[in-house]
């Protein structure tokens, strides 16, 4: 059992701010990443170390904004606060601004910060790679503020799952066009199965936050369509994540040796099954969540090894 962060935890201020950012989570950004890296290498693109390591810098340090936002927003609307049901540390936030570690003044700032340092950066690349770069981040931005941000609060509105794939190929594609300067279609279709896990990471998790989202107002998909409808989304999604991988493989996008990222169907299998059968008790649900995660995680690194191990000429 993790225990949930208090002031007395920390007697650096600055581990206070790092650990505000849930930096356990940011494993997916530098994934998205590296398929980014990975499909521009593959299309025969040598890889730009300067610009790879400040795009995946900077794409987890907007990442990190975009969490504490998250968190500001959920603490201005309490369903943070109402959250009795949460599974710690994947579910019901932080706890930073409920626990007193950061107000949710410095939260909503510190937040905006993160958010605002990757302005400059963007900029170098943006005009170091093609001027197209900054629609590209700009767009990113957008998504992961209106996440959760009012007056969109996609969240809340049952798209949420759509905010998250978009972010997460954006970061694919953003990444690419960085190293090739241009927008193409290969970030996308091989991107979107591990943006897909990663939108079931934020759909499994609506479930053990259901009875708060809904006392607040945030009408999630699962609070829409309620736990005992809602649990057959997650198996859809996590299908339609590998049977498109399986279908750009047929079609010749991707290398047939890219098949082995759908090794995690088990994983997500058995997230499935555990949600449908335990949907309606959240405690029962946290191996499911780290089946998710470790899914996610799983599929996009057995991918970029594929794409770059076929870039390098280890498999024809």
């Amino acid at each position: 059992m993790i225990l949930e962060p208090q002031l007395s935890t920390f007697s650096n201020p600055l581990a206070k701010y790092v650990a505000a950012t849930r930096p356990a989570f940011l494993s997916v950004t530098l994934i998205g990443s590296l398929i980014g890296l990975a499909t521009a290498y593959f299309s025969g693109y040598p890889l730009d170390v300067l610009k790879a390591g400040l795009t995946i810098f900077f794409a987890l340090v907007a990442h990190a904004g975009v969490n504490v936002v998250n968190d500001y927003y959920d603490a201005l609307n309490g369903s943070d606060a109402a959250n009795t049901e949460r599974q710690f540390p994947f579910t019901g936030g932080s706890r930073f601004i409920q626990n007193g570690v950061l107000s949710r003044r410095e939260t909503g700032l510190f937040g905006y910060a993160l958010l605002a340092s990757v302005i400059p950066p963007g900029l170098w690349l943006a005009a170091n790679s093609a001027p197209a770069l900054l629609l590209i981040g700009l767009a990113g931005l957008l998504v992961g503020w209106a996440y959760s941000a009012p007056p969109l609060k996609l969240m809340s509105r049952g798209v949420g799952e759509l905010a998250i794939v978009a972010g997460w190929l954006l970061v694919c594609i953003g990444t690419d066009f960085v190293q090739r300067g241009s927008v193409v279609a290969l970030p996308v279709l091989a991107g979107l199965p591990f943006a897909l896990h990663v939108a079931n990471i934020l759909y499994i998790n609506q479930f053990p936050d259901l009875k708060a989202d809904a006392s607040a107002g945030k009408r999630t998909i699962v609070v829409r369509l309620g736990a005992d409808t809602a649990k057959w989304g997650y198996l859809l999604i996590a299908l339609l994540a590998h049977f498109w991988l399986i279908a750009m493989v047929i079609g010749g996008h991707v290398p047939a040796i890219t098949l082995i990222a759908t090794l995690t169907l088990p994983l997500s299998l058995l997230a499935a099954l555990s949600l449908l059968r335990d949907a309606g008790h959240p405690a029962l649900l946290v191996p499911a969540i780290k089946q998710t995660i470790l899914a996610a995680n799983l599929h996009g690194l057995l991918l970029v090894a594929a794409l770059l191990a076929t870039a390098s000429g280890i498999f024809a």
